[in-house]
């Protein structure tokens, strides 16, 4: 049974990484490339760390707590950088698809 809900977890870590990379390459501004990776490759490492830590859990017979921090520390701190390079490009007056208040038209690419 474990071996199924591990196979789940790495097969939907992978699904969803390869999502998130695709949104990094194929969207067109950064405000929505900023989208792909704190998102969906965040979801999808977060998997493949939670099915690693049950391996090693089940393996070694205590539980593996180095994924979990690792997991931990991703899942907080990629919402934060994300914020943080939004309010940079916002500062930066980077163009977008969509206006922002006040402005009438977007830029056309």
């Amino acid at each position: 049974m474990l071996e199924y809900l591990l196979a789940f977890l790495i097969v939907a870590g992978g699904v969803f990484t390869f999502i998130g990379s695709l949104g990094l390459a194929r969207l067109r501004d950064f405000y929505t490339r900023l989208h792909g990776p704190t998102k969906a490759t965040t979801l999808g490492v977060g998997c493949i760390l939670i099915a690693s830590a049950a391996y090693f859990s089940r393996l070694q017979g205590e539980p593996s707590l180095h994924e979990v921090l690792v997991t931990l520390f991703l899942f907080i701190t990629a919402p934060v950088s994300a914020h943080l390079l939004a309010k940079a490009a916002l500062h930066l007056e980077l163009p977008s698809l969509t206006p922002r208040p006040g402005e009438r038209d977007a830029p056309q690419e």
